[in-house]
Formats: structure tokens, sequence, C-alpha cells
């Protein structure tokens, strides 16, 4: 990941709770390779215990990697845009409720503020989906931002297509792939992967 060295990451998370343990990993990795790595967290990730953690242990996890003060308010992204401009901006993962907002031009987290104000500046947004209506009804906005410009999917395909025919995961260990061919202004490939091992 030599490409990656000095560049600015964004790094977004959102409130798929369950691939936090497939995420963390790779911020460490993009740290690894010496590039800055901006904590970003909706609203969910900050304030919402599951069965697979407590926010705060998750906030503390994510500070400690990137050893940079987490975004977690509309103001504090904004500048990211005019101010702080990123090099790329990651939004992983990325559920179907944030799916929906961003292929609607909602604006309504400091994720997808972040992500929006990268697109502005012509830099590339790249997305890890983990959402369980990708096939149903979240569909048609998973499709049109594949079709927007800038806009870079991590390859994802169906995690369990007996239990959860819906659902679409990325796979998380193709993130740093991914930002560096979106940095070039590719599509990693294929997007369309094999995700169950049942």
């Amino acid at each position: 990941m030599e490409s990656l060295k000095g560049k600015t990451i964004g790094f977004g998370l959102t409130g798929s709770h369950c691939t936090y343990h497939e995420v963390f990993p790779i911020l460490q990795q993009l740290k690894d390779a010496e590039a800055t790595v901006i904590p970003i967290l909706s609203s969910t990730v900050q304030n919402t215990d599951t069965r697979f953690g407590e926010a705060s242990e998750h906030m503390k996890t994510i500070e400690k990697i990137t050893q940079e003060p987490l975004i977690t308010t509309i103001p504090q992204a904004e500048p990211l845009g005019p101010k702080r401009p990123l090099d790329c901006m990651v939004i992983a993962p990325m559920t179907g409720n944030s799916t929906s907002k961003f292929a609607n031009a909602l604006t309504d987290s400091p994720v997808l503020m972040a992500a929006k104000a990268t697109l502005r500046n012509e830099k590339p947004v790249v997305l890890a989906i983990s959402t369980n209506d990708a096939l149903g009804l979240n569909g048609v906005n998973v499709m049109r931002l594949m079709a927007t410009k800038n806009i870079y999917f991590v390859p994802f395909g169906q995690d369990h297509p007996y239990m959860k025919p819906n659902s679409l995961v990325a796979d998380m260990t193709l993130v740093p792939k991914t930002i560096e061919a979106a940095m070039g202004g590719k599509q990693l490939q294929p997007v369309l992967i094999e995700r169950y091992k049942g």
C-alpha cells in the first residue's frame, strides 16, 4: 500500500455493528501504510450499545488506532471539504439507511457530510456496504450510487443467501485495494463476489 503513504483518508463508520470487528483491522492497516486516517462517526456508532460491544469502547478503539480526534458532528465534518480536503473518503460499514440517504442527497450525519464535501472536491468516495435490503427496496439506491461519478464500491456479495436473501456485505479486507484503485479513477473488479461460506 505504498500509494497510501502520506495520504489523508477520511474513514466514516455507520451502524452495522456486526462488522466492526472486520473494520478495525483495516483502520490499523491504513495507519501502518502511513496514511493519516480521520475517523468520522454516525450518531448510531456514538450512542448505541449492542451485543457486539459498547459504543464507548468502540470509540476508544477507533481513536486509539487512528490517533486522531473523532469527528462526531456535522459542523466538525463540513471543513473536510474546503479547509481540510481529503484524498479519499471511505464509509465502512455503510448501512442501508445511510446508503438510502446518500443516494437521495440527504446529509443528516457527520459521515454523509464528509462524503458530500469530498464529492464536491471531485475526490473519490469508497463505500463498503453492509445492508439487509440491498437486493430489496434499497437496490435502487445502491445502483444509483454505483452509477455516480467519483463513487466506488468495495467488492460485495450475499453473506447468507438462504437466511437473508436480500443482504449484501462488502469484503472489508478489500478496502485498501479499493481505495488505491479509486484514487487512480478505477473501480476494483470484480465488484460482485462470492461471500457466502456455507
